[in-house]
Formats: structure tokens, C-alpha cells, sequence
């Protein structure tokens, strides 16, 4: 059974970081683009950040960039999502997404085709 799962979410204040994992069960991720998304509440899914199969491409959102970081640990079949100096606007829930093609170019919801359930991440004091 082909299966994301998301973790690492959590309540954190302004200023903090988080690290949040994708884990592949059912298929080897390597074989795959990744991408996260987040989707605030009263919002469209709106993508943060992608690593191509051969970690050749990447891309960031521009809220996001400097300050996250995605990276895969293939031996482990997990990809990551550093966020360092978070900001209330982070506040979403984040998803991960697969897809067979490309190199981090269009990422947009539409083009992904199995998704994880999501992972809560909350910036406030």
C-alpha cells in the first residue's frame, strides 16, 4: 500500500524552528519528486517547497526562502522540511506530495498525485 505520512508539526513561538518528515511506505521515494504544501485556514493549498529525484532541482516559495530547507534521506525513505525562524504566517497545515516527473517546475497542487494526511504547524506566542 503506497502511503505518505507527515509528522513533526507542533505549537511553536515566533522565531522558532521545526523539522518536518514525509515518510514513503509501499515505493522508494528516491523515485520520486517530492513537494510540500501548506493550506492555512480560509486558504488554497499553496506550495512551499520541492526537491527533484536527483536533488538536482529545488525550489522554495518566496515567503519561504532562507529560512526552510528540504533535503532527502534516502536510506531512511524520509524527506525533510527544516523551517528556521518561523513566522505566524507559517501557521498552516502541511502536506507532502509525490509525482513521477519533472524538476520542480509547476509545482502545483493539481500535478500531484498521492498526498499525505497532513501535519499541523501553529506560530503564536
Amino acid at each position: 500500500q503506497v502511503q505518505l505520512v507527515e509528522s513533526g508539526g507542533a505549537l511553536v513561538q515566533p522565531g522558532g524552528s521545526l523539522r518536518l518528515s514525509c515518510a514513503a511506505s509501499g515505493f522508494t521515494l528516491d523515485d520520486y519528486e517530492i513537494a510540500w504544501f501548506r493550506q492555512a485556514p480560509g486558504k488554497g493549498r499553496e506550495a512551499v517547497s520541492c526537491i527533484s529525484r536527483s536533488e538536482t532541482n529545488t525550489y522554495y516559495a518566496d515567503s519561504v526562502k532562507g529560512r526552510f530547507t528540504i533535503s532527502r534521506a534516502n536510506a531512511e525513505n524520509t524527506v525533510y522540511l527544516q523551517m528556521n525562524s518561523l513566522k505566524p504566517e507559517d501557521t498552516a497545515v502541511y502536506y507532502c506530495a509525490t509525482r513521477a516527473w519533472g524538476s520542480c517546475t509547476f509545482v502545483r497542487p493539481s500535478f500531484y498525485g498521492s498526498w499525505g494526511q497532513g501535519t499541523q504547524v501553529t506560530v503564536s506566542s
